[in-house]
């Protein structure tokens, strides 16, 4: 019976009704907008009028875009007259003048022409993303006035790498030791994704946390970085044990990082690797924690510093060359030197940034670098990489916490050199 009911209705029938309550979803909201301002265009009854007329346009056009084109001319006129009206007004009585609801009206309009043709999923979308910012306008222009310029830059760099960069990189190999572009910037904006995150959170969360709150999100794209930060800190802080658990979280978080970027890149490899640098990584992290609660009897307030950006396109092209530089070495050092020369490199690769080493031997994981010889360099590098921040620790952290994070750290790379004897 319902579906004899249902059959007799013709498929415009609901299309109708959904553009009407669309529309007037989107009055509704201008509606009470009519007591702020005098001037306010459309309410419930104009909305729901200009998406019908939309719709029937585009209805009756027979596949034809001029004539929605020439109505959507006509409303478009309607609302620069609206608007022109408003700005007189509003210089005569010295009061500002928005044109968000006439460019509403125009919205609607062609959300009708939308409905029409089908898309009824992007129709309720435009209409929900409307109406959210249009109801969070105050919030927005709250976050606009929080938002320096230069955040805004940062933003507009990240999307130019991940968006505009990427997209066109050819995916394909070159030469004899494969090297390919998109594979290699896929590398960069996987790096720079997780380094602007973190970045993001410590702006957002800077009046918030503590120490450890800088280790987490600061090992999150340099532990190397985040230790030098805390051992210069820590000298005149009286807080040893503080800062010294803060240098092993931040290094914990590096475990956690290549873990996920092994994941990303090479499936095999990271069932080799990944469990065990994920235990290692919490293991970090726990012992930071508690050996950062150990009683220090008081100190100095502990300083805070500014989040430096770490996304510039610079380093991005930089970050790049180096990959290249790596994947081109290992190769060279895996044919003439064997597993030996790979392992040896990456003991020399742990005094500097081990991510474009650790991505080039993941990415050539299983083809040029077999499996068990990637897992062990990987390991090596990371554990090379903690020697030396804790040398680091001992030279900018003082007798105390340069000493403790220093004996931490190895520690951590004597335990970092455990996957070797599964990695194979």
């Amino acid at each position: 019976m319902l579906e004899q009911l249902a059959q007799s209705f013709p498929a415009q029938a609901g299309q109708i009704l959904i553009v009407l309550f669309l529309s007037f979803l989107l009055g509704l909201e201008r509606e009470g907008h009519k007591a702020e301002a005098a001037l306010a265009f459309g309410g419930v009854r104009t909305f729901p009028l200009i998406g019908l007329t939309g719709y029937a346009l585009a209805l009756v056009s027979g596949g034809s875009p001029w004539p929605v084109a020439a109505g959507l001319l006509v409303v478009g006129a309607m609302m620069a007259v609206s608007y022109h009206h408003k700005l007189l007004v509003a210089e005569r009585e010295e009061r500002g003048a928005g044109v968000t609801s006439e460019i509403s009206a125009i919205l609607i309009y062609v959300v009708g022409a939308v409905v029409a043709a089908g898309e009824l999923w992007v129709a309720c979308t435009l209409v929900i993303a409307a109406l959210l910012l249009l109801e969070l306008k105050g919030a927005l222009e709250r976050l606009s006035k929080r938002t320096p310029p230069a955040e805004t830059l940062t933003f507009a760099q990240f999307l130019v790498l991940t968006v505009v960069i990427l997209p066109v990189v050819p995916n394909r190999d070159f030469g004899s030791f494969k090297l390919n572009p998109f594979k290699t910037w896929l590398v960069v904006v996987a790096v720079t994704a997780i380094s602007y995150g973190s970045y993001v959170l410590q702006k957002l969360l800077k009046e918030k946390g503590g120490v450890l709150l800088t280790a987490v999100l600061g090992g999150a794209y340099s532990s190397t970085l985040a230790t030098v930060s805390l051992a210069k800190k820590a000298g005149g802080a009286g807080r040893p044990h503080l800062f010294a658990g803060g240098m092993l979280v931040a290094s914990g978080m590096m475990y956690l990082r290549l873990a996920l970027l092994v994941t990303l890149f090479n499936g095999d490899l990271s069932r080799a690797l990944a469990p065990a640098f994920c235990a290692l990584g919490a293991a970090a992290l726990l012992g930071g924690y508690l050996w950062s609660r150990r009683a220090d009897g008081g100190g100095a307030p502990v300083p805070r510093d500014e989040a430096k950006n770490p996304l510039e396109l610079s380093a991005a092209f930089m970050f790049a060359a180096i990959f290249i530089a790596m994947v081109v070495i290992t190769q060279l050092a895996l044919r003439h030197f064997g597993t030996g020369g790979v392992f040896g490199l990456a003991g020399i690769m742990g005094v500097s940034d081990v991510d474009p080493f650790i991505l080039s031997i993941a990415q050539s994981a299983g083809s040029a670098t077999p499996l068990g010889v990637a897992g062990g360099a990987i390991a090596i590098a990371a554990a090379s990489n903690n020697v030396v921040k804790g040398i680091y620790a001992r030279s900018f952290g003082g007798k105390a916490a340069g000493t403790q994070g220093l004996v931490l750290l190895a520690s951590l790379a004597v335990l970092g050199l455990l996957p070797l004897f599964w990695a194979h």
